[in-house]
């Protein structure tokens, strides 16, 4: 396995940026042969890869210092590539920070020319956890050219009901988000805006092209409830949807687990 920790500078971000990108290569334990190498190691043709979202407060080594992400991205011979999304919800930032733009076109252009990573639709993926869980389907729904799967753990999905119940304005102690900076002009109608994840969801069925969607939540987690409720209401739009509630709450056991589970449910085709 190959794990490479990788800089450049982004036009997106202004600065220069970190990311970790996995590799899967053959490993010691397998025999290597011709055929080995043209079904899991097909570099030339170019490989599945998802693109892995952190929560708020991570960055783009959450995933290596908590998870087993490596062993069951080499498990399944998918590349991996982990970037830092700050406190954004992944949003273009007023800041001047534009993550949604460092995400969807600038990040996909470095890696499919960089690395060995497949260019079709069909083979790319987008993941994250709670603000990570939202930002994996907002970048899927909002681009769903781009990306034939988008799944959410423990996902702060419900934006509008998030933003009414947690406080506005300025991050404090107790709400880390800066919505103003984040979502700008959109916060004067969020519900039906395109940081709504219902309306994306409408936009792409008219358009013919919408990502599946995964969608897990922990029994004992805070956003249990909200998550619920978008399930019930996606499924009220025949929404192409797989839900998971299980033991486990807003916690890196139940990522790490579900995590399994995902990489797993990119595959099927």
């Amino acid at each position: 396995m190959a794990l490479m920790e990788t800089h450049y500078y982004s036009f997106s971000m202004g600065s220069n940026v970190t990311l970790n990108v996995f590799v899967p290569t053959p490993t010691s334990s397998e025999q290597i042969t011709d055929m080995n190498r043209n079904e899991k190691y097909d570099y030339a043709d170019g490989l599945p890869v998802v693109y892995l979202l952190h929560g708020a407060y991570g960055d783009e080594f959450s995933w290596l210092r908590y998870s087993n992400i490596d062993r069951y991205a080499q498990d399944h011979g998918m590349i991996v590539v982990m970037a830092d999304g700050a406190l954004s919800f992944y949003q273009n930032l007023r800041d001047g920070r534009k993550f949604e733009d460092y995400f969807t076109k600038e990040l996909p252009e470095f890696i499919g020319n960089v690395f060995p990573a497949s260019k079709k639709r069909e083979d790319t993926y987008i993941a994250g956890f709670s603000m990570g869980g939202y930002g994996a389907w907002y970048l899927g729904l909002a681009h769903p050219e781009l990306y034939a799967k988008a799944a959410s753990m423990s996902g702060a999905l419900d934006i509008v009901g998030l933003y009414e119940t947690s406080g506005h304005g300025s991050s404090t102690d107790n709400n880390p988000f800066n919505w103003e900076n984040s979502f700008g002009e959109k916060l004067q109608h969020l519900k039906g805006s395109d940081a709504d994840l219902f309306a994306l969801y409408d936009q792409d069925v008219a358009k013919g092209c919408v990502p599946k969607l995964y969608q897990a939540v922990g029994y004992d987690d805070f956003l249990y409830q909200s998550n619920l409720g978008v399930r019930d209401r996606l499924q009220e739009k025949n929404a192409d949807l797989t839900f998971y509630e299980g033991e486990g709450g807003h916690e890196w056991n139940f990522w790490d687990r579900q995590i399994q589970a995902i990489l797993d449910w990119f595959l099927q085709k």
